[in-house]
């Protein structure tokens, strides 16, 4: 009887099936920002959108996990809820043959997906899914190694999906679609970033090269809030050129929720990251993307 239920749990783990609500936020900023620009909304693109995106980020999280285990950096995380793994390769639940069989099937999953839109809308588009594919299949043994790490993640979980849901809609994005994916970036790539001060150790010893270890945790933390003040004005901006509506205000409203973080980055960097601030990251990364979608619809059905 509890066969089955550890192996869905060890799958479910490796996954990080917590944080796959990402997916749905960004799919879901796309298309609204696709509808406020005119394009007429399709159901069957954006659910294959939606799975292809989910399938990905399935993908490059237990690709992550396999290397993370392979390279000793999961045998020394201090784990929290939002980083340091989900510690089921290092409980022996899933082997990481196995995991990256998993996620290997996932990236062919969302490719095939990829292949399908991008026969319908041209190279362009090839070309935001050859980007794509890179950010999922070399980001732990390429870029989280080469100081590019949390770039490549603001784009692959970020900008590039706004774009991508918005693109397969129909026409190629426009300025509302563009606008909506800027923020997208800056929150994935900050998503990552505080999540990398509690990994600190584990990663310099794996041999990761990223932003916390070049550039020291002080002036890493200064560029974390340089990243999250950059969101409120990347939308305040776009408001303001007309890229988007006035009721996508409303987005700058979850930021008050960095006030945990900043407190931390501008006061005592060289501490632990408190938890609260590691979950307040995550919500208003979650919130910015579903308030934005949410405006967009709103202004989207009351023009």
């Amino acid at each position: 009887m509890m066969g089955p239920m550890v192996g869905l749990k060890a799958w479910l783990g490796v996954a990080r099936a917590p944080f796959l609500l990402l997916p749905v936020t960004l799919v879901g900023a796309g298309t609204a920002a696709a509808a406020w620009e005119g394009t007429p909304f399709g159901w069957l693109p954006a659910l294959l959108a939606l799975v292809g995106l989910v399938a990905l980020h399935i993908a490059v999280n237990a690709l992550n996990e396999a290397s993370d285990m392979k390279t000793g950096i999961d045998l020394h995380t201090q784990r929290t809820p939002f980083s340091g793994g989900s510690g089921t390769l290092p409980a022996g639940e899933l082997s990481v043959r196995a995991t990256r069989i998993f996620a290997l099937s996932c990236a062919a999953l969302g490719g095939a997906i990829g292949v399908y839109f991008a026969f319908r809308l041209g190279w362009g588009f090839v070309a935001l899914m050859a980007l794509g594919a890179a950010a999922v299949l070399l980001y732990s043994d390429v870029f989280a190694r080469a100081g590019l790490g949390e770039l490549f993640a603001g784009l692959g979980l970020g900008a590039l999906p706004v774009w991508g849901a918005a693109w397969v809609q129909g026409p190629e994005p426009g300025p509302g679609a563009l606008w909506a994916g800027i923020p997208a970036f800056f929150m994935t790539f900050n998503l990552l970033f505080l999540n990398e001060f509690p990994d600190e150790e584990a990663d310099r010893g794996g041999g990761r090269r990223n932003l916390v270890i070049l550039l020291g945790r002080r002036a890493a933390a200064i560029v974390y809030a340089g990243a999250a003040v950059a969101v409120p004005v990347a939308i305040v901006v776009a408001v303001t050129l007309g890229a988007l509506p006035l009721v996508a205000l409303a987005a700058v409203v979850p930021s008050l929720l960095l006030a945990k973080p900043l407190t931390w980055a501008f006061t005592r960097p060289e501490d632990p990251v408190p938890i609260p601030a590691l979950g307040a990251n995550v919500v208003w990364n979650l919130s910015t993307n579903a308030v934005l979608a949410l405006a967009l619809v709103a202004a989207t059905v009351l023009r």
